[in-house]
């Protein structure tokens, strides 16, 4: 499956760091701004959070909740937290036919002539009315956070 403008966004949970479980429907009303990222702890993984997190408050002043997702452990995450003193909060995904999974953000890649698994770094923008309003696949990571930013502020 993949997802597009329109459609509902599957209500499949995801682990917060503390470990509880944190759901699309948890922000049932609200804005809300998915993104999806390969790892943490990497040059651009660590830009882009670091770019949702500059601009979080600016997000919450636009009724805009924020969460970014990856497959990487909640201790994973708690320690890449902590170590860049991120604001956005984040969410596991490690199911497999999790979120991303069901989105069509988790498929099969290729480098070096070599298959695996990964995250196709893309983002989500839900309305407050629960529909996908727009989707990035595949992002880039420069600019990203403020384009997403200005989205939220015209919807």
């Amino acid at each position: 499956m993949s997802i597009a403008p329109g459609d509902s966004l599957p209500d499949i949970a995801l682990t917060a760091p503390d470990g509880s479980p944190v759901r699309p429907s948890d922000f049932a009303g609200k804005k809300l701004v998915l993104f999806f990222y390969p790892k943490d702890d990497t040059p651009g993984c660590t830009t882009e959070n670091l770019d949702f997190s500059a601009l979080s408050g600016d997000f919450a002043a636009a009724g805009t909740a924020l969460l970014g997702v990856s497959k990487d452990p909640p201790k994973k995450h708690l320690k890449f937290i902590e170590k860049h003193g991120l604001t956005a909060p984040l969410a596991s995904d490690p199911e497999e036919g999790g979120l991303s999974d069901a989105l069509g953000f988790w498929t099969e890649k290729s480098m070096y002539g070599r298959s695996y698994m990964g995250m196709v770094r893309s983002t989500v923008l839900v309305g407050a009315d629960g529909k996908v309003a727009q989707v990035w696949s595949p992002v880039k990571v420069k600019g990203h956070a403020a384009e997403v930013l200005e989205a939220t502020k015209a919807l």
